[in-house]
């Protein structure tokens, strides 16, 4: 979806449906309270927020300066100033994860979990970083120590995200994937860090098989052919990461608030959602059995 009108319209078509639900939810819930109105309007911020990973730009000023004032006037007529587009950004942050849900993928019956990390400081500047005080934490992954948080996802055998969660650093890979994994079926494929009786029995409850390597120090498990080579080809969500960090640019330690840090990272993700060639596995006349 690289056409900026055809971006408009998904984004104007779900604020269509998102906005008049979700002032019913804030009126009955007695938390109401008055909105200005903008220049720019709800789909507008989400149009740009979303093209801003679209386009692969590094940084948002660079985005806004250079492309959008200078060759979206004519799309964009109400412009603000960048610290007023700054200001405006966290308005569109419940939209961007609702729409998530609509974008999300199906599951097909093979899926597969990970983490990755998403560090918000350097590692020297972890003791004079305020930003993420008290939410960002301390973590290891295979790559290394970090400073920040744990992006959680399954994708199916499509390479589209299913489920997402967003943990501080230090937080273990099993803890939040049964709540993950919650409305799936069938077989879940992880690595190493997802061994455990207790979740593989609480997945076993929810209807879905966990299937993962075992270490070297335990029994050998008995797996059939095609298990042993969906386990082998779970790499494909190092993929999809290495596409949400590289080309959708969701991580990075320029972040001045968090609830910024939240539309980087909810817009990043949608942008992937709406990318057409995402990395898949090639299971062939399997594919529709297993749909």
């Amino acid at each position: 979806m690289d056409n900026l009108t055809e971006l408009y319209c998904l984004m104007d078509d779900f604020c269509k449906e998102f906005e008049p639900e979700l002032n019913k939810k804030l009126l009955s819930s007695g938390k109401r309270k008055r909105l200005r109105a903008t220049s720019l309007s709800l789909a507008e911020l989400m149009t740009l927020v979303v093209l801003f990973h679209q386009i692969r730009y590094r940084q948002f000023k660079s985005f806004y300066s250079n492309h959008v004032c200078q060759h979206l006037r004519e799309a964009f007529p109400n412009l603000p100033s960048y610290n007023r587009c700054i200001e405006l950004l966290p308005r569109c942050n419940l939209a961007l994860a609702a729409l998530f849900e609509t974008l999300k993928g199906q599951c097909s019956g093979i899926s597969i979990a990970d983490s990755t990390p998403i560090a918000v400081c350097d590692n020297l500047r972890i003791s004079r970083h305020r930003v993420f005080d008290g939410m960002a934490a301390r973590g290891k992954s295979s790559t290394g120590w970090f400073f920040g948080f744990k992006l959680h996802a399954i994708i199916n055998h499509q390479g589209e995200l299913l489920s997402i969660r967003l943990t501080p650093g230090n937080v273990d890979d099993r803890k939040p994937l049964p709540e993950l994994a919650h409305s799936l079926f069938g077989t879940l494929y992880a690595d190493k860090g997802y061994l455990s009786k207790k979740l593989s029995q609480t997945l076993k409850e929810l209807g879905i098989d966990l299937i993962t390597k075992v270490r070297r120090n335990m029994k050998r498990v008995t797996l059939s052919a095609f298990d042993q080579a969906l386990l082998c080809r779970r790499s494909i969500i190092e993929t999809v990461f290495d596409e949400l960090k590289n080309l959708c640019q969701i991580e990075h330690t320029r972040h001045r608030s968090p609830i910024n840090f939240a539309v980087n990272l909810l817009s990043g993700i949608i942008a992937y959602c709406l990318m057409p060639n995402k990395p898949k596995l090639p299971l062939g006349p399997c594919q529709n059995a297993l749909a």
